[in-house]
């Protein structure tokens, strides 16, 4: 009987081994649609919560139709926030969705041009840096913003259309940084085999 057991528990093992080496042979990519045009970002691993959530968050179409409500040339764009879907400007930035995500801060990711990180509350009310539930940047600056280092968490990379972000930088927008236009976005979601993306993009996943 034991032995029955043991063949069916190592049976189970391998069914889900093998289910999880296929689905580790592909990846997700996501494609940010705006009016001036598409940027397509991945997720790292290594911040498994923020992954997690995005995937939950664009899986769902929560993103579409939010805008892109704060930008600064040389800086970032920021969007996500659920409040710019309404019609008051007045309160976009102001928005979440119910809760927030620990910090995942990683030596290796940092604030390049084109890295995805989440926005959050400021120190004065948020000492553990816990990220915003679906309100995130995008670093528009060559140079990078490494002053935000270890103080707000990356967890992707735009991996094309790095332009677009330049310019949805440049866009006239009010004494808030509110574009004077609305920059909506909409998301597609891909599963694809890391191979595929990599001759797509020139990756190594």
């Amino acid at each position: 009987m034991r032995i029955k057991i043991n063949i069916c528990v190592a049976i189970i093992l391998l069914v889900i081994n093998f289910g999880f080496s296929k689905i580790n042979k592909k990846e997700y990519i996501f494609t940010i649609e705006t009016k001036f045009g598409q940027m397509v970002l991945i997720l790292h691993d290594s911040t498994p919560l923020h992954k997690a959530n995005f995937i939950k968050l664009a899986t769902s179409k929560f993103y579409d139709n939010t805008t892109f409500h704060r930008i600064i040339k040389g800086f970032m764009i920021q969007g996500g926030d659920v409040n710019s879907k309404d019609t008051d400007p007045n309160n976009d930035g102001m928005g979440s969705n119910g809760y927030t995500i620990p910090a995942e801060f990683k030596p290796n990711l940092t604030h390049t041009q084109g890295a995805v990180a989440a926005a959050r509350m400021g120190d004065n009310v948020n000492p553990k840096k816990e990220s915003s539930g679906c309100q995130f940047y995008i670093v528009e600056n060559p140079s990078g913003t490494h002053f935000l280092d270890n103080n707000y968490t990356v967890f992707g990379q735009v991996i094309k259309g790095i332009e677009v972000i330049s310019k949805i930088a440049e866009q006239s927008k009010n004494s808030m940084d509110r574009p004077n236009d609305d920059i909506k976005m909409t998301i597609k979601v891909e599963l694809l085999k890391k191979k595929k993306i990599n001759k797509m993009f020139g990756l190594k996943l």
